[in-house]
């Protein structure tokens, strides 16, 4: 995750408005004297190489010197980050590409909740990544979104969202709630309609202007994250209206939509970060990647009063893989790349710089956060929460529709409740409708 649409991906969307780089489209740049090899191994190409990663929001490599570094072990190798700040953005964009066998990065990212159609529908169009490396380095449930039926592996896990929740120690004290980590993880330990419970107990002594949690729809994305089986069932088909994790998360998400404990806010927008400058809420359901981002827009102000505690369940929000487009002129040397990219070593280099937390659990042991991560956080053991949850999060079925149908329920659905004064019936048909039109029913 990261600064993400997502952020769905959105999920992962962290910025508000879509800018597209002005930078040199996919696999298409290298210097004339280029002699590039498509044969295995890669980085051996004789002249100067130029090699495109297209990303949305901010990866961490660039950030965290990766690039830099990569140049310097490969002279002959010259890297160039192609941003696009939103998933929704763009995935389409690099759908068109693929479809046109031209034009796409050599390195493409592919956010989660992508990732099952590009297995589904342009596994073709992408290098077996399971045969240039050792799977067994990354997460099995990892490596399984990212798998074909048939066994072909379309991209190497980089970050994923393993849950926690982070909350504000000065507002739980001023509420009369505990405020140590472990104390709180037990209270909401196994449901997260426990963890809605404490919120109705903050707000019996709520601090004036503060409410228990940023939005209902975090607290949707968030139960719904430790949940197998969502909007598809095991067999591929649309599920999403027999859900039981689905209805858990919406009733969870409802309960506080229809009571005094949610801020009404929309995770993303502008109106959310000043939400974090205010301290206007106490909590908020808390993917790995999210720790920076919480860091960034509290500001000062924030340091030594978020602490971090375990989530109710093992849940995932967010995460990305890097794939190889066939259509890329440097294969080899891509290959090379995204292997480099998603190693251990460098997924620990990320997490230092922005606590994007790794795939890789042999990462885990020498993981460190920033210093002033760690004092920000109250000296939260971060990697050791993170990494426990990583570690049990359930194989999850996506489907093709999965980032429609998230945001037709999130955005639509709940938020008509939330924000709009509409009964959870309401919301749900409103939702309804909306999903039908993105399913063509």
């Amino acid at each position: 995750m990261r600064t993400s649409t997502r952020r769905s991906h959105r999920l992962m969307a962290l910025a508000a408005v879509a800018a597209l780089t002005t930078g040199v489209l996919a696999g298409c740049s290298s210097d004339s004297n280029d002699t590039s090899s498509n044969s295995s191994g890669g980085g051996n190409s004789k002249g100067k190489t130029t090699l495109t990663v297209g990303t949305f929001g901010v990866f961490g490599y660039k950030q965290a010197g990766l690039y830099d570094e990569y140049m310097k072990l490969h002279p002959n190798i010259t890297i160039k980050e192609d941003v696009t700040t939103r998933t929704d953005v763009y995935w389409p964009k690099v759908l068109t590409r693929l479809q046109a066998g031209s034009g796409t990065d050599d390195i493409q990212a592919i956010e989660v909740g992508n990732i099952t159609e590009a297995v589904q529908t342009q596994a073709g169009k992408f290098v077996d990544l399971g045969k240039e490396v050792d799977k067994s380095q990354w997460l099995d449930w990892k490596n399984a979104q990212a798998t074909t039926k048939d066994g072909k592996q379309i991209g190497l896990g980089t970050d994923t969202g393993p849950m926690a929740i982070c909350y504000r120690k000065d507002l739980f004290k001023k509420a009369g709630l505990p405020t140590d980590r472990t104390q709180l993880a037990n209270l909401w330990k196994g449901d997260w309609s426990k963890y809605v419970d404490v919120g109705k107990d903050y707000m019996k002594k709520a601090p004036k202007g503060t409410k228990f949690v940023d939005s209902a729809s975090s607290v949707y994305n968030a139960a719904l994250g430790g949940e197998s089986e969502r909007y598809y069932d095991k067999d591929g088909n649309v599920a999403w209206d027999k859900s039981a994790g689905v209805k858990d998360a919406w009733n969870d998400a409802m309960t506080v939509a229809t009571t005094n404990m949610s801020a009404k806010l929309k995770q993303f927008d502008p109106t959310w970060d000043q939400g974090f400058a205010k301290a206007s809420f106490a909590t908020v359901a808390c993917p790995a990647w999210m720790i920076g981002y919480i860091e960034q827009k509290s500001g000062a102000a924030g340091k030594g009063n978020w602490d971090v505690a375990a989530a109710p369940t093992a849940a995932n929000w967010g995460g990305s893989f890097l794939g190889v487009p066939t259509a890329t002129k440097h294969q080899a040397d891509a290959v090379a790349l995204a292997k480099w990219l998603t190693a251990p070593e460098q997924q620990a280099k990320v997490f230092a710089k922005q606590a994007s937390f790794p795939s890789t659990p042999a990462a885990y042991a020498t993981l460190k956060p920033a210093a002033d991560t760690t004092a920000y956080f109250s000296n939260a053991p971060i990697t050791q929460i993170f990494s426990d949850s990583a570690k049990t999060i359930p194989v999850q079925v996506f489907g093709i529709k999965d980032q429609p149908i998230n945001t037709a329920i999130t955005d639509v659905g709940i938020l008509q409740v939330e924000q709009k004064g509409k009964t959870p019936d309401q919301g749900w048909s409103a939702a309804t409708k909306e999903i039908k039109d993105v399913l063509g029913q």
